[in-house]
């Protein structure tokens, strides 16, 4: 199963701040999603990220689990203490050693024993070295920058493995090969070693991974008795220790008496300093044998990233040197155990080189459309503005990135929105001085047809005028509005007073229908730096309240003339059916009369009775 990598971003907890990025020295930080992860390809396994992060989103993995399986598997386990643990745990000698072994640790040795193993065997390859260029590899972090960054200088590398490599070889030669070997200490580069030689590592703890787990202990190893085995095996270190500091490895090979004066001794703490003093440095040139006893971390390895040590500095290196066993010479000693390295250069492979087109186009992205808009400030982590612009053609930042063009971005939009409000916008100090206006204000309450001026409504005297004439108007004043910013904002608007309101309690205030020189306005005020500055929005309502009149006015109209026009029409309704009825009623009439020489029903009935006579008879 593949293991998550011994750096590595927890995504939702990044928070853009890209402090990651200036703090990697080969910017090995890519931004996808608007969240900053690691380019493994690039990564050197530092931990300065780790160290930078503010939210705590860079982390380094944590292995303790894979130890505790170790010794509950029954494992022989050995823990390898680097130099610095004496500050780091808070422990003594004896109480370390106890608790380790209460956990179920078979032995507990110190990695400066591989130390002291390879300085004799680097005194031996400079003693026989010719006039040239070498370079220590007991840091592993800088092994990989010089084969990934400085290829040119890989073969400079010392051939000898990193003292905890070294230490691990000389446990498992004394104890037997199937000795687990746990290094701990302050550098998380050293879980790659793991990593890549599980034959000598078994796991790589950080000091603050052992932390965790001598507070796992069920006893007080401070007052429970100490055993009579409760040191370091197989014997304790001396100047190897020193290795934790820089200049200590110096130390350590002046004292093999093995360096003739043709060999410089040279220290560099800091992978950003040793970077510049490789920068144009030749292979040739050298006049003897110069040697470079190089640390990626400013003040060596007791400001590793997995220190885990709130002690100052100058405390935590003085605490080492005080307890550092010193010796008047080495050279009768004899290297035990030796492990050869070899460091193949491994260079970073190189982006496509990007046309003049795409880089432009990048910088433009950026802002940057002329070579004074590239200011180099290097706020988004990048040395150069071309080189983000590189990083982003590249897909491995994104324009958001360049702090002075986005604050400049907002700036305009901010202008462009306050520019374009219909409403008046003005801002004030705590002395309700102006400090922010627009030009609907000027032209609300600064018009001559208005007023302006006090706010009792006095027109402005012709010495005010003068001086608020667009000709002596600030650069931050709306172009062609007056000189406003600094003024009293109570010369020009009557509410001052929910102004200083808001200013005291930090609480917004809308008023609406704010009556001011005989015009309604709606008042919007808000805190803008609590106690510090407000703002106010001003609305003016009366054309708004004349505008629902006059159309009240309308509709009333037209609903009065729907009505006398539905009048009307019923009042010629009511004279059409009076007519036609007429009409209709007379022909009635007419149809009911008869025609000349016509019989009616009413004349046929009185001839009958006639003919038929009394008693209904007939007169045959």
């Amino acid at each position: 199963m593949n293991k998550i990598s011994p750096v590595y971003t927890l995504a939702n907890a990044c928070q853009d701040c890209y402090k990651c990025l200036r703090s990697c020295t080969v910017k090995a930080i890519k931004f996808e999603g608007g969240r900053a992860s690691i380019a493994e390809e690039r990564c050197l396994k530092c931990g300065r990220c780790v160290l930078a992060c503010p939210s705590r989103a860079k982390k380094i993995r944590d292995d303790l689990d894979v130890v505790r399986g170790l010794v509950a598997d029954g494992e022989m386990v050995a823990v390898s203490l680097a130099p610095s643990w004496r500050g780091a745990t808070g422990y003594n000698r004896a109480r370390l050693v106890h608790s380790l072994k209460a956990k179920g640790v078979a032995l507990v040795g110190e990695t400066a024993l591989g130390a002291e193993q390879v300085t004799l065997a680097m005194a031996g390859t400079l003693s026989r070295a010719g006039a040239g260029l070498h370079i220590s590899s007991a840091c592993p972090v800088v092994v990989d920058y010089v084969r990934k960054y400085k290829p040119g200088f890989a073969d400079r590398l010392m051939p000898v493995a990193s003292p905890a490599l070294t230490h691990a070889r000389l446990l498992k030669d004394c104890y037997g090969d199937e000795l687990k070997v746990v290094f701990a200490g302050p550098c998380a580069a050293k879980k790659v070693e793991a990593d890549e030689r599980p034959d000598l590592l078994a796991a790589a703890l950080t000091f603050g991974e052992l932390k965790r787990w001598l507070r796992d202990n069920q006893f007080d190893a401070g007052v429970q008795p100490i055993d009579e085995d409760s040191d370091f095996s197989p014997y304790r270190s001396h100047e190897g220790a020193l290795y934790a500091l820089p200049g200590g490895m110096a130390e350590g090979l002046n004292k093999t008496g093995l360096l003739g004066p043709s060999v410089s001794l040279v220290s560099v703490a800091g992978l950003d300093g040793f970077s510049r003093a490789l920068d144009d440095l030749g292979q040739d040139g050298f006049k003897n044998t110069v040697f470079v006893e190089a640390l990626a971390c400013r003040g060596g390895c007791l400001n590793g990233p997995g220190s885990s040590s709130d002690r100052s500095e100058i405390l935590a290196a003085s605490d080492l040197l005080r307890h550092v066993q010193r010796r008047d010479a080495l050279e009768t000693l004899e290297v035990a155990a030796l492990v050869p390295a070899e460091y193949p250069a491994a260079p970073v492979p190189a982006a496509p080189a990007l046309g003049v087109d795409a880089l432009q186009d990048a910088l433009a992205a950026l802002g940057k459309h002329r070579p004074e808009d590239e200011i180099n400030c290097s706020g988004c982590g990048y040395r150069t503005c071309r080189e983000l612009a590189a990083a982003v053609a590249e897909g491995h930042a994104g324009p958001e990135m360049c702090v002075s063009n986005m604050r400049r971005l907002a700036a305009r939009k901010a202008s462009a929105l306050v520019r374009a409000m219909p409403s008046a916008l003005v801002m004030v100090d705590r002395d309700l001085s102006i400090i922010e206006f627009n030009e609907a204000f000027v032209s609300m309450f600064l018009s001559e047809s208005d007023g302006g001026g006090n706010g009792g409504g006095a027109r402005p005297s012709p010495h005010r005028l003068s001086s608020l004439s667009p000709s002596s108007s600030s650069s931050s004043s709306p172009q062609g509005a007056p000189a406003l910013t600094g003024k009293p904002v109570t010369d020009f608007v009557e509410f001052g007073g929910l102004l200083k309101r808001v200013l005291r309690t930090g609480t917004d205030i809308r008023r609406e229908r704010f009556l001011h020189r005989r015009k309604l306005f709606n008042v919007h005020i808000f805190s803008v730096e609590k106690f510090q500055s407000v703002g106010a929005i001003v609305t003016d309502v009366t054309s708004l309240k004349d505008d629902r009149l006059a159309l009240a006015r309308k509709v009333r109209d037209v609903i009065d003339r729907n009505i006398a026009t539905v009048q009307e029409i019923a009042c010629l309704l009511g004279e059409h059916m009076v007519e036609t009825e007429s009409i209709l009623s007379a022909v009635a009439e007419d149809y009911e009369s008869p025609e000349p020489g016509e019989e009616t029903g009413e004349d046929i009935g009185k001839e009958t009775a006639e003919v038929a006579g009394p008693g209904g008879g007939t007169g045959v």
